[in-house]
């Protein structure tokens, strides 16, 4: 049975658990392998630690929705308050990348703590200074921002590559967790309107399997690429996260916001014990 709550309501929802900064957006598969023929099931998840509540599909807070497979790009037929969110079999067979673009949203940062905690968390070198160079307040500003996911899912032999799907920011894993050799690491690049992102800090949430297992967080930087290699370990789950903040061009606060940041994620699992 389907439950519809009003758009308004399930909008609200969301946008008040992503208003708080340095919250991940994520894809969260309910299987990373499946066989042929067999649904995708996936929820959309916010939250901090690789921990967080899911989401209903809201087709107004939804950019776009999209299952990249070897056989073709097919658009998330989804409805409204569909939860999990992603509930779709793909045709054939390989590795599917799952791709998630949000809409815009916005917050308001009520105090200064909360916006260097931010800029501190995910390494904006000279952020703080140009915000006082701009003249902006220390609180009452606005920020806004759009988040890209994608996560890769194996169905039946899992082969394939994933690849760059056009995203303003994303991660793209230049091998295939579910069949290459992930002994020395899996390979990642960042893209920005297309271009590698060097020197940027990627955060990477290692969770072990068990309910009680406790979730590694590391911080690596790309190289000037825009790639780094993550160490990774079999049988855990991994979300890969990098943000831009780039300025808007508006110093004035009444105007609108005067920061945006662009949230990049990918999730996947490393097969084994």
């Amino acid at each position: 049975m389907r439950l519809f709550p009003s758009l308004a309501t399930l909008a609200l929802t969301l946008v008040s658990a992503v208003s708080a900064a340095a919250h991940e957006f994520w894809i969260s598969p309910e299987q990373y392998q499946v066989d042929e023929g067999a649904e995708i099931r996936a929820e959309l998840r916010v939250g901090q630690n690789f921990e967080g509540s899911g989401y209903a599909y809201i087709p107004a807070r939804t950019a776009r929705f999209d299952l990249v497979t070897p056989r073709g790009t097919f658009p998330v037929d989804s409805r409204m308050g569909d939860r999990p969110a992603l509930h779709q079999a793909v045709p054939g067979q390989g590795l599917v990348t799952v791709v998630h673009e949000t809409a815009d949203s916005i917050l308001t940062y009520r105090d200064w703590k909360t916006f260097e905690g931010f800029v501190t968390h995910k390494a904006f070198a000279g952020a703080l200074e140009r915000h006082a160079a701009r003249g902006l307040p220390r609180q009452g500003f606005r920020e806004s921002y759009r988040r890209y996911a994608k996560s890769l899912i194996a169905v039946g032999d899992g082969q394939g590559q994933d690849r760059p799907v056009g995203l303003m920011t994303e991660i793209v894993a230049l091998a295939n967790p579910y069949t290459d050799d992930m002994a020395g690491g899996l390979p990642v690049q960042v893209l920005y309107q297309g271009q590698p992102r060097a020197d940027v800090q990627v955060e990477v949430f290692d969770r072990p399997p068990g309910a009680d297992s406790e979730t590694r967080i590391t911080r690596l930087r790309t190289d000037d690429t825009g790639r780094v290699i993550v160490p990774v370990t079999a049988g855990h789950d991994y979300l890969i996260d990098s943000v831009v903040l780039r300025d808007t061009g508006n110093d004035d606060p009444q105007a609108g916001p005067v920061w945006r940041s662009l949230w990049a994620s990918l999730t996947f699992r490393v097969p084994g014990d």
